[in-house]
């Protein structure tokens, strides 16, 4: 089973005081990158939040959001009553003649009249925000799961394929060595002389020897199964499969500079083209 880094996934919790909104996006990156945005009150429970999404994501670039929003008629401002007070008694001083109201509407906006109260965080209120996360990540980890089911389906597709092209591969070799004998044959016997055909027929064993791809149809045959075998295991190992796709390439390749053979090149070419695009989809693999 495989994992795509791709997902979304939200949580929302209604608690006595306040509302609170989780999302996590996670999106293809070769290490995990947390990005979180959250308010202040909270920055001191930030580690512990971002070894949760550690834990559960393993890989990918997450965003990370804590939105709140208060919906008790409360809030964390207070008026600091001895500087108001103050602030009234010292524009008494200075005009005695004014209405108490006018003192009060200019004392409340001088320096220092209006007090922040740093809000602690209550555990009980930590315990449902962070069980609010786990909801959040097991939604994008479904969401995970069912697209790396849509990209399995595809891997398994291309792989056959190129089986397949490797099936024709096989067929065709002992053509290809034929023609390449006869080839052989021709140039010599274009040179209109006598040679040693025991000498002659050394050379041409040696020369058909650096065009054998013998071992390169088995290993890469062994490679297409191992992909296959390793895309069925029950952990998502999009590295181990692009490690893999590494050397399916190498013996593509191989076989592609040894051929010396049109058609087989031709199909050298469509197996390359199928490599690719399970390439370009391994990014996206956990």
């Amino acid at each position: 089973m495989i994992k795509s880094m791709t997902g979304f996934g939200k949580s929302v919790l209604q608690l006595p005081t306040k509302k609170v909104t989780i999302e996590v996006k996670s999106l293809n990156s070769k290490n995990l990158d947390i990005n979180a945005r959250i308010p202040s009150q909270y920055r001191e429970k930030e580690l512990p939040m971002r070894n949760t999404i550690a834990k559960s994501l393993v890989r990918g670039k997450v965003d990370f959001g804590l939105y709140v929003e208060i919906t008790a008629e409360e809030t964390s401002t207070k008026i600091n009553d001895a500087v108001v007070k103050d602030y009234m008694k010292q524009l008494q001083g200075i005009h005695n003649s004014g209405e108490i109201g006018e003192y009060l509407k200019m004392a409340v906006r001088m320096p220092d009249a209006l007090k922040t109260v740093r809000e602690e965080i209550d555990e009980e209120e930590f315990k449902a925000i962070n069980e609010g996360l786990r909801n959040a990540l097991n939604a994008i980890d479904t969401y995970r799961v069912d697209e790396g089911k849509a990209l399995e389906k595809d891997f398994v597709i291309r792989i056959q394929n190129i089986g397949k092209l490797l099936a024709d591969v096989i067929e065709m070799d002992p053509e290809r060595i034929e023609g390449v004998r006869e080839r052989l044959q021709k140039a010599v016997s274009d040179i209109k002389e006598e040679v040693d055909q025991n000498r002659f027929e050394q050379e041409l064993i040696y020369y058909l020897e650096k065009f054998d791809i013998t071992e390169e149809k088995v290993r890469l045959s062994n490679h297409l199964e191992y992909f296959t075998t390793t895309l069925n295991t029950p952990e998502s190992n999009g590295k181990k499969l692009g490690f893999i796709t590494q050397e399916i390439g190498r013996e593509i390749n191989t076989i592609g500079s040894k051929s010396n053979y049109a058609p087989m090149q031709k199909l050298v070419v469509q197996m390359k083209d199928e490599l690719e695009k399970i390439k370009e989809q391994l990014l996206n693999v956990l």
